[in-house]
C-alpha cells in the first residue's frame, strides 16, 4: 500500500475500512478540495474486488468556528439528489463524530479550463446547465434539514440565508470589514420582490465543482453551501465561477438552462445574487484571515481572496449601473532584498518543483511561490499605494484619516448615514483594490485581469 497517509488518525482509517467493508490498499491526498482535504482511497474487499472511493475530511470542525457548513450537513444534499437525474457520488458513509464523508469515486476531470477542444467545452458546459435545471426540479422536501423548510416564502428564505452569513461574519471575530458591512446592508435592503419558485440551490456551482468525461458531466460536487432558495442564486454562482474558469458564452449557457427548465432567466435577479455570491466568498475569506490555518492553501487564498473582493465591488457597481475609475499603477524602485525573493522563486521553479513527484507537494510549492511574489512586490509598492489611498479618502471625507482602514470604515459609515453617495464609496474601493492588485499581479497571473461576463 502506498504510504501517503499524512496526519490521518488510525481511528479514521479504521472507520474507512469498516465502512467500506475491506482493507485499504491505496490512499493518497490530492490537491484541491477547497477548505476540505481530498483523499483518494482504494479498498479491497474479501473477494478481491477493489472499491475506488473518495474521502472528504475537515479536521477543523467548522461548527466550532461558528461555521454551519459542515460535512455532515453537506451529506444531506448528496442524499437529496440520490436516485434523481442529478449525477452525484453515492455516499458510502458519514462519520458519526468526525467531519468526514466517504463516497464512491466517480470518473472524470474537474478542471474545465483544461479542455482544449471548443466543441467539447460547449458540450460539457451545456450538459452542466441541463443538469442544473434538473437539480432545480428535485422536490425540495427531499432535503431533510431542520433549518430548511420548503413552505417558507422565498424572500424569507433569502433573508434567512443572509442572516446565516452575517452570523458567520460576526462570530468570526476580528475587525469589522467596511466592504462586507456595505454589501451586507445592500443585500438586506434589496431582496428581489418575488415569491418563488423555491428550489434546492447548490451554491458555489459551476466550472470546477463538477466532473466531466467524454463531453458530458459525470458528477456534481461540493454541495457544502447548499440551501433552499431562488434558482437565480445558482445562476449567479455560475457567472462567478466562470471568472475563475471561463465557461464559454454565458448567454448561450443561460439559453441552455431556459430550454431545459422551461423558465426565463431574469438577469436583474442574477445581478442581485451575484452580489450575494461574492459577499459570501469574501466573508469566508475574512473568517480565514481572522483564524488563519498555517497549513492551508495560503498561496492560493491570496490571489483568489483579492479577486473576489474586486468582483464584489464590480457586482455592486454593475447592479447599480455605476462606472468605476481604475487608476494607473504606481511607480517604485527595486528594494535591496528583492534579489532574495527572486532567488527563492528560482529555486522553487528550477529545483524543488522539477524534483517533486507528489502532485500535492508541487501544488503547495507553487503556492509558496505566490506568497513570495506578493511579499517582493508589496515591499516595492505598498508605501506609495497607501499614500494614494489616503489621498482618495481625504478627497471623499474632507479630512485625512490616520490609516486606510480607519478612513474606509468612516467612509462606509457616512454613506450608510446618507452623507456620501454610493458612487464615491465604490470608486474608493475600486481604486484601493487596484493598488492591491498591483502588489499581487505577479502572483495572480491571469486572474489579475479577469472580470465578470457582461450580462
Amino acid at each position: 500500500m502506498t504510504e501517503n497517509r499524512g496526519a490521518l488518525e488510525p481511528a479514521l482509517l479504521e472507520w474507512v475500512s469498516e465502512t467500506a467493508g475491506g482493507t485499504i490498499v491505496e490512499i493518497d491526498r490530492r490537491p484541491g478540495g477547497g477548505r476540505r482535504e481530498a483523499w483518494i482511497v482504494d479498498v479491497e474487499t474479501g473477494d478481491g474486488t477493489i472499491l475506488p472511493l473518495f474521502l472528504r475530511y475537515d479536521r477543523l470542525d467548522p461548527a466550532q468556528r461558528g461555521d454551519p457548513f459542515t460535512l455532515h450537513r453537506e451529506a444531506h444534499f448528496y442524499r437529496a439528489f440520490a436516485d434523481s437525474p442529478v449525477p452525484v457520488p453515492r455516499i458510502v458513509g458519514v462519520h458519526p463524530t468526525e467531519q468526514a464523508i466517504l463516497s464512491e469515486r466517480v470518473p472524470g476531470q474537474a478542471w474545465f479550463s483544461r479542455i482544449r477542444d471548443e466543441d467539447e467545452r460547449v458540450s460539457v458546459a451545456s450538459d452542466f446547465m441541463r443538469i442544473l435545471a434538473e437539480m432545480h426540479r428535485v422536490d425540495p422536501h427531499r432535503l431533510q434539514l431542520p433549518d430548511q423548510h420548503p413552505e417558507t416564502g422565498l424572500r424569507q428564505l433569502v433573508a434567512q440565508e443572509i442572516d446565516t452569513w452575517e452570523t458567520v461574519y460576526r462570530d468570526a471575530g476580528g475587525k469589522a470589514d467596511p466592504l462586507i458591512e456595505l454589501a451586507l446592508t445592500w443585500v438586506k435592503r434589496n431582496i428581489p420582490e418575488v415569491d418563488g419558485p423555491v428550489v434546492i440551490v447548490q451554491g458555489d456551482t459551476g466550472p470546477g465543482n463538477f466532473l466531466y468525461e467524454n463531453g458530458r458531466v459525470t458528477a456534481v460536487l461540493d454541495l457544502e453551501l447548499g440551501h433552499l432558495g431562488d434558482p437565480h442564486d445558482d445562476l449567479a454562482w455560475v457567472t462567478t465561477r466562470a471568472v475563475q474558469e471561463p465557461f464559454t458564452d454565458i448567454h448561450d449557457r443561460f439559453a441552455d438552462y431556459e430550454r431545459a427548465s422551461g423558465t426565463t432567466v431574469d438577469l436583474d435577479r442574477v445581478r442581485y445574487y451575484r452580489v450575494l455570491a461574492e459577499l459570501r466568498i469574501v466573508i469566508l475569506g475574512q473568517g480565514n484571515a481572522a483564524h488563519p490555518d498555517l497549513l492551508a492553501e495560503v498561496g492560493n487564498a491570496l490571489p483568489y481572496g483579492l479577486l473576489h473582493r474586486r468582483l464584489l465591488v464590480e457586482a455592486l457597481a454593475d447592479v447599480l449601473r455605476i462606472d468605476l475609475d481604475t487608476p494607473n499603477d504606481v511607480e517604485a524602485e527595486s528594494t535591496e532584498r528583492e534579489w532574495l525573493y527572486d532567488a527563492a522563486l528560482e529555486q522553487i521553479r528550477h529545483i524543488i518543483v522539477p524534483r517533486s513527484e507528489d502532485a500535492f507537494v508541487i501544488q503547495r510549492s507553487k503556492g509558496l511561490a505566490r506568497i513570495l511574489k506578493y511579499l517582493r512586490d508589496a515591499d516595492r509598492y505598498a508605501d506609495r499605494i497607501t499614500e494614494r489611498d489616503l489621498d482618495d479618502l481625504e478627497t471623499a471625507l474632507g479630512s485625512r484619516p490616520d490609516t486606510v482602514v480607519d478612513g474606509t470604515t468612516v467612509l462606509v459609515e457616512r454613506h450608510l448615514a446618507g452623507e456620501i453617495p454610493i458612487d464615491d464609496v465604490l470608486t474608493v474601493f475600486a481604486r484601493q483594490i487596484a493598488g492591491r492588485t498591483q502588489q499581487l499581479r505577479s502572483a495572480m497571473g491571469v486572474l489579475a485581469e479577469r472580470h465578470f461576463d457582461v450580462l
